[in-house]
């Protein structure tokens, strides 16, 4: 489920990561897999609706992943760099990724998804912050 492939079947998932690019989906959810956690992640992508599906499951614990702004720049133009991508941009462009971002924190709100800042943290980091959510989920959510 990375990346948002098969979502019909994500309602079986434990955590659901959703997030912009680049904030380390899916790492958090191959470490998290091994640690016995079922997960699926979803890119947020500017101008493009989340799916439908994702609103109606019950059992996951959907979390959003953000980052500074100018960390993810830094990030996304090293990987536009890598790939051989030398064109300005709006991926790699710290105006876009400051809306981007915003949208984030938007959509987390509006569906009361609890967020993660990502910027700082390592990929263990972030799993701990994660296993905590969920293992609070009974409780809190």
């Amino acid at each position: 489920h990375d990346d948002g492939q098969r979502v019909a079947t994500m309602k079986e998932a434990d955590i659901i990561l959703v997030g912009v690019s680049r904030t380390s989906k899916t790492p958090t959810s191959i470490y998290l897999a091994n640690k016995g956690y079922k997960v699926a992640n979803i890119p947020l992508v500017a101008n493009t609706r989340l799916p439908e599906e994702l609103f109606a499951f019950k059992k996951p614990i959907i979390i959003g992943l953000i980052k500074d702004p100018r960390s993810l720049m830094q990030v996304r133009q090293t990987r536009l760099k890598m790939m051989g991508e030398n064109n300005q941009t709006s991926y790699g462009d710290l105006n876009n990724i400051k809306f981007e971002i915003s949208q984030a924190r938007l959509i987390f709100t509006k569906y009361a998804w609890p967020s993660i800042d990502v910027s700082r943290r390592s990929v263990e980091e972030t799993s701990a912050t994660v296993i905590k959510l969920y293992n609070s989920k009974g409780a809190n959510f």
